[in-house]
């Protein structure tokens, strides 16, 4: 065993004592925020678990632990029978289960080789695992030392100070991914009016001085993303059946292009058109695409209510599709460059493939100067919000997988059900689900046909309403 190893197990070993009511209400602290990480279905490992009372807090389904000091697991053991504990060092602790999350809660600093735990860690993650960090900010060291002094805090091993960079540096190395960084808590302990009002307002507005910083990555296969680009490689990929829903309301002019110009993916391509109460032939152009183009798949669909949102959840009901795609019939995204989209997930780049269209110059009368303004606000505002950068939140062409999308769906009594436009619902939704949003930029096209459906003025203060409704849901928690 390594010696600064030998030297925390020595001292959690000789230290170990009932917890302090502060270190308890710390611990509550952590696992709120834990909370809105980890669904309650889901499989959790906690890599340096103590005497377990972060996991006891924790919502999942299966609860292992891990902890070098064998006088901690014992602790743990009794105060969480149900859970798995082990007595084992983090760098070399091997399983062969595979789990949904793994949280690393005060523990990097402790470690002695942190990009080595971190490799470690990929023989118990799958493409999908989430492994959860919190450390403490560099900011607050005086005040922890001064804690000491006081007899708030108990004595701590010596022991190593990483920054944010640091350790997001360090998972780079590692071959994982950051999906998003948040600082949290300005007051250190759960409980009371007080600290409520200060780390659920006023701490997401003081980031850089809040307690500790969470942050959230994902595996990356680094080699095989390399190789991938190889033809070969590429070839060897699994690919994906994908279904393409279209959102028509008076848009009789363009569902023949949408079949003619958008390229077939993966497996199989299957087209869903829901029409949602138009004024002009829209739904017979519809029925009339559908028989004039037998070798496609196509299935079509009037809605049952109002809004693209209420459309685009229909039709995902329905769709067979290993990936779900949105093509807005105005076809302003030029449905030749959906394979962008297919390859970014295919090839692991990203889970949440997200349409921008203000990176690239786009023609003269595709986007007003106002609609301009307000995307790259909301894009601002969103990338605050998620803690991962978005660029344009409001294009219509989002892409994710069919299971993804289902454990949204199932999850959307969280966020409500008021989104008429959807795209809020499928942002919010990939975000509490912890998937790495990546944006794909598209050069944006004048309509050939139509108008836009949207009201503009009614339109904006509806996403403003719903901005304050999630950042209260997401942020300010």
């Amino acid at each position: 065993m390594p010696k600064q190893s030998h030297h925390i197990r020595t001292h959690f070993d000789e230290k170990a004592k009932p917890l302090s009511k502060i270190a308890l209400a710390y611990r509550r602290l952590l696992a709120r925020y834990y909370a809105l990480l980890i669904p309650g279905d889901s499989s959790v490992l906690e890599v340096g678990c103590g005497s377990g009372e972060l996991l006891r807090h924790v919502p999942a389904s299966r609860k292992v632990g891990m902890d070098l000091s064998p006088v901690q697991i014992d602790a743990a053991r009794q105060r969480l029978p149900e859970a798995e504990f082990h007595e084992a060092n983090g760098e070399t602790f091997a399983t062969g289960e595979k789990f949904d999350y793994i949280i690393l809660s005060d523990t990097v600093n402790l470690v002695t080789d942190v990009q080595a735990l971190f490799a470690k860690l990929r023989d118990s993650s799958t493409n999908s695992t989430r492994l959860l960090i919190n450390i403490p900010n560099t900011l607050w060291r005086p005040l922890f030392n001064l804690a000491f002094r006081l007899g708030l805090r108990d004595q701590q091993p010596n022991n190593s100070w990483l920054s944010g960079q640091d350790v997001r540096n360090l998972l780079t190395l590692a071959d994982w991914e950051v999906i998003k960084s948040q600082p949290r808590a300005l007051f250190p302990y759960a409980g009371g009016w007080l600290e409520r009002l200060i780390n659920r307002w006023l701490a997401p507005l003081f980031p850089w001085f809040c307690l500790t910083q969470f942050i959230v990555a994902r595996p990356v296969h680094y080699r095989a993303s390399l190789a991938a680009k190889s033809a070969e490689t590429s070839a060897a990929l699994e690919p994906l059946s994908v279904t393409v829903v279209v959102p028509a309301r008076n848009e009789a002019g363009n569902i023949e292009a949408a079949i003619t110009r958008t390229p077939l993916m993966g497996t199989w391509t299957e087209f869903i058109f829901i029409e949602g109460g138009s004024s002009d032939n829209t739904w017979e152009e519809i029925q009339r695409v559908q028989q004039a183009y037998p070798d496609h798949q196509i299935k079509i669909m009037q809605q049952t209510q109002r809004g693209k949102g209420n459309a685009v959840r229909e039709a995902f009901a329905e769709a067979r599709g290993d990936l779900l795609m949105i093509l807005d019939a105005d076809l302003t995204m030029p449905p030749e460059e959906l394979p962008k989209y297919y390859n970014a997930i295919l090839e692991g780049h990203c889970e949440f493939a997200n349409g921008s269209r203000l990176i690239y110059p786009m023609d003269d009368q595709a986007m007003r100067f106002l609609n301009m303004i307000a995307n790259k606000s909301f894009g601002i505002i969103f990338s605050w919000l998620l803690g991962q950068p978005i660029k344009d939140t409001l294009c219509g062409t989002k892409v994710l997988h069919r299971s993804a999308y289902d454990k949204i769906a199932a999850n959307r009594a969280y966020l409500g059900d008021f989104d008429p436009y959807g795209d809020f619902d499928l942002l919010f939704g990939a975000d509490r689900l912890n998937l790495k949003i990546r944006d794909i930029p598209i050069r944006y096209r004048d309509r050939t046909y139509g108008t836009t459906n949207i009201n503009r003025w009614t339109g904006g203060v509806l996403l403003l309403r719903m901005v304050v409704f999630a950042a209260r849901k997401l942020k300010f928690v």
